[in-house]
């Protein structure tokens, strides 16, 4: 994190950064956020391809923030792609915002150096869809969901930040296997049609071009073995509506034992951990270059997206925050006052729509204005 601090610093005119915190019951966290764009307003921002990446979301994949280094690194031009065209490079990123999480369990992170690899809530499985539902191999070690849907300050951030930003592709980037997934994590299924055809595609060539064929590909419910209640992408795609919505595994050592929680996840040799960052940081531009092909020209998803009041102020609030600092924390306050005017003023305006439309029906006069000519 100080490395990408100094990263940032050096490189003004490519990325920022912005530390978002978040508390509960005493328990507090944040979150850094790093965003790469050269436009340097909200409007240049809204009217490009959205990408949204998370690292570190389980704080014994370290290998996982090595690769957000990486990325960040290339994006400042600090350090290059091989055999890749620099113009070529440069126009496909001048069309892009992309906001890199390089650290999401910070927490977690610091509890793994301090030694402690395996425990705490698992911020995977703290998100809303069919959130809490355990498996008969559930592993209360492995899998803790939280005592409720977004328990976790961190995954109260993330969610903000998705609704705020309304990216059109996420990336969950994890360890623990080689593997390229699409929804669903929860059931045995993946969406049908055209987003299936998309998100496939995108995969079977980064498949192609950087895994050499052997990662899995398909839905983390129908590939992985085990079905995961409450994840980050399954959120993204039901709730945020992202249209390509991913959870890439990025290493895994199978020869490792269950209890050696750092090599199961992390590659221990330096040849291994230069072949992980060279072959999935070109993975990673290859998806900035063909996520917005795939996807087509950019639109508005804001009529295809049924999102619940909570979620949408609970965006709009960070999004407000982010932009005006302490000044909008205020807001925060009244937090539930405003979601119950929101209601009130849903429910009048139905009410209102109902007796005029149920006043036309009858038809037996014509509606007359009530002052007197």
């Amino acid at each position: 994190m100080e490395e990408i601090r100094d990263l940032v610093h050096r490189h003004p005119d490519k990325l920022k950064m912005e530390t978002l915190k978040g508390g509960n019951k005493g328990y507090n966290a944040e979150v850094a956020v790093v965003t790469y764009g050269r436009g340097k307003s909200d409007n240049d921002e809204r009217s490009k391809f959205r990408i949204l990446l998370s690292f570190g979301q389980h704080g014994r994949e370290l290998i996982t923030s090595e690769l957000a280094l990486r990325i960040l690194s290339i994006l400042s031009e600090e350090q290059h792609l091989p055999n890749v065209d620099h113009a070529t490079l440069n126009s496909t990123l001048d069309k892009l915002v992309i906001k890199v999480v390089p650290m999401e369990n910070l927490n977690g992170r610091k509890l793994v150096e301090a030694g402690d690899l395996c425990r705490g809530v698992d911020l995977n499985r703290n998100w809303s869809v069919d959130w809490g539902k355990k498996e008969k191999d559930y592993d209360p070690y492995e899998e803790n969901p939280g005592v409720a849907p977004f328990s976790e300050p961190e995954t109260q951030i993330m969610r903000k930040l998705a609704i705020s930003f309304d990216p059109h592709i996420w990336v969950n980037v994890h360890s623990g296997m080689e593997a390229l997934f699409m929804p669903y994590d929860h059931k045995n299924i993946t969406p049908h049609g055209l987003p299936l055809q998309r998100m496939k595609s995108l995969l079977e060539e980064v498949n192609h071009l950087h895994c050499h064929k052997h990662c899995m590909i398909g839905s983390g419910g129908g590939s992985v073995g085990y079905f995961a209640h409450g994840t980050a992408t399954d959120f993204m795609y039901d709730i945020v509506r992202v249209p390509m919505a991913f959870t890439f595994e990025i290493y895994g050592d199978g020869t490792a034992s269950s209890k050696d929680c750092f090599k199961m996840f992390n590659p221990i040799d330096l040849s291994s951990y230069n072949r992980v960052l060279n072959d999935w940081s070109a993975a990673f531009f290859t998806i900035f270059k063909v996520g917005p092909q795939q996807i087509g020209e950019i639109h508005s998803k804001a009529l295809d997206k049924l999102v619940s009041i909570d979620e949408y102020l609970d965006g709009y609030l960070m999004e407000r925050r982010n932009r005006y600092g302490k000044k909008m924390e205020v807001l925060e306050l009244g937090m539930q006052e405003i979601r119950t005017y929101f209601r009130l003023f849903l429910l009048s305006s139905v009410l209102l729509m109902f007796m005029f439309c149920s006043r036309i029906s009858k038809g037996k006069r014509p509606i007359v204005s009530a002052i007197p000519l």
